[in-house]
């Protein structure tokens, strides 16, 4: 009971297995918080609220206001906390006296302004409840009267955020429009349809056109996810009082969800390509096609599409094409498959992300700053470093050490994703990417057996069911 959960085995494996107790080094108080060489470890949610509110002379660090506002929502809903922010501010700084002191709160007026400008910009999603926009306008309202520019301040922010908001809820329903179930109208066939679609090789010829294309929806789904999705996965966890859950109906993670679903759909829009020719010459020509496609990913820093490619061709309907495989030169294909290659803990590919992100840093055009994440892989780091330590030590303190972490990786994505995409959009490509019908596991299998017959019993047997 009273052993730091910190020190479960599974910590050993991520980042924080660490232990408050192992530290022979300094640790200091200062008004609740406990500081471990200089850097926040833990504290008690209210010491953590306190540090978040500005003063007269006074104002958080950034990276304490991004990991504070990211990782609070395990703990207290966005609306309850601004509502914290603002009735302290109003005790602090006597909001509610009948006469103000404008000197006082001139000081103070531009650091809350700043704040809730940081918020809006870095959670906009946040602002889609009615109660946070009340409580920005009341806080405004109670310190405009010191200053004519409050005002102004205050209807730029909010003009600003719902810009953000129409753009990102506008996104969402473009997305939605497009994912319907068209790939299910295909399982119906007993054999391959008659070119039932164009081909990906008719509507794009070229691998250098087609991953700039890739890059661009990458990017424009990314745009949409909310820091706080990654958080929003694991909110369920922990009620505070134990008796209501907390607040898990509002898990807000779709952007997420889309995005994971978009690369499932390029796994198996690979391998429909790939199943669909009726030769093998055809057959084999896609599938080099669709290396040199992975490998210009992989040159751009789109690792995302990179590995969905890999992944389709991985696919045993795919794989299992040996007489169209023997037309391939396989090569390129190895090299790019040694990259995504998951031993070590994915250790080539990490090595390969740490240099784009390294390049990202010193880049002097947009072409270099990219950086997409293999993104699955992305959410299992952050989902072990949240299963590998607990969010509270047994004082009750809130682990800030642990969301110092969590927000370390997610600061960076947030980076990555902000990157414009350099390359022109070619609104026919994207539009074959997201709607050309594609194969369920069966279809893919059935136009496997119908391309190279069934090799084996268990093979034989599976074709017969499927007719």
């Amino acid at each position: 009971e009273g052993m730091p959960q910190t020190l479960s085995s599974t910590s050993m494996f991520t980042p924080c297995g660490f232990s408050p107790h192992l530290h022979t080094s300094k640790e200091d108080e200062q008004g609740g918080l406990i500081f471990q060489d200089g850097n926040l470890t833990s504290a008690s949610l209210d010491a953590l609220i306190q540090h978040l509110i500005p003063t007269t002379d006074y104002y958080p660090e950034k990276a304490y206001i991004f990991t504070f506002l990211l990782s609070s929502r395990l703990f207290i809903e966005p609306h309850e906390l601004l509502s914290r922010v603002c009735h302290k501010c109003i005790e602090q700084q006597r909001l509610d006296d009948p006469v103000l002191d404008k000197a006082r709160i001139r000081k103070f007026g531009p650091k809350i302004l700043q704040l809730l400008t940081e918020w809006t910009e870095t959670f906009p999603y946040d602002f889609q409840e009615e109660r946070m926009i009340g409580h920005l306008k009341d806080m405004i309202h109670r310190i405009a009267p010191c200053d004519e520019a409050y005002w102004k301040k205050m209807n730029q922010l909010l003009q600003t955020l719902n810009q953000k908001l129409a753009t990102l809820s506008h996104g969402q329903e473009g997305i939605v429009k497009i994912s319907p179930a068209v790939s299910d109208k295909l399982v119906a066939f007993k054999s391959k349809p008659p070119s039932i679609q164009r081909e990906i090789l008719s509507v794009c010829s070229d691998p250098y056109t087609l991953a700039q294309q890739l890059t661009h929806v990458e990017l424009e789904r990314l745009s949409h996810i909310g820091p706080e999705e990654f958080v929003q996965t694991f909110v369920h966890k922990e009620p505070l009082d134990g008796t209501k859950t907390c607040f898990s109906e509002q898990k807000k993670t779709s952007n997420l969800e889309a995005y994971v679903k978009w690369f499932n759909r390029l796994c198996y829009l690979v391998a429909t390509e790939i199943c669909m020719p009726a030769k093998k010459k055809q057959r084999a020509q896609v599938i080099e096609f669709f290396i040199d496609v992975a490998r210009e990913c992989f040159n751009i820093g789109n690792f995302n599409s990179l590995m969905a490619i890999i992944s389709g061709m991985n696919m045993s309907p795919v794989s299992r094409l040996k007489k169209t495989w023997s037309k391939v030169k396989t090569a390129k294909f190895f090299i790019l498959e040694h990259q995504m290659d998951p031993t070590g803990n994915f250790y080539n590919y990490r090595t390969a992300l740490r240099g784009a992100a390294h390049r990202s840093l010193t880049a002097h055009s947009n072409r270099e700053k990219i950086v997409i994440p293999f993104f699955s892989l992305l959410i299992k780091d952050i989902y072990f470093l949240n299963e590998g330590c607990a969010n509270r030590l047994p004082n009750g303190h809130v682990n800030f050490e642990k969301f110092l972490e969590l927000a370390k990786q997610v600061g960076e994505f947030i980076t990555w994703k902000q990157v414009e995409c350099p390359f022109e959009q070619d609104p026919n490509i994207i539009h074959y990417l997201h709607t050309a019908p594609i194969f369920t596991e069966d279809g893919l299998y059935l136009a496997s057996y119908e391309s190279e017959s069934p090799e084996n019993q268990t093979e034989k047997d599976r074709w017969k069911s499927l007719r």
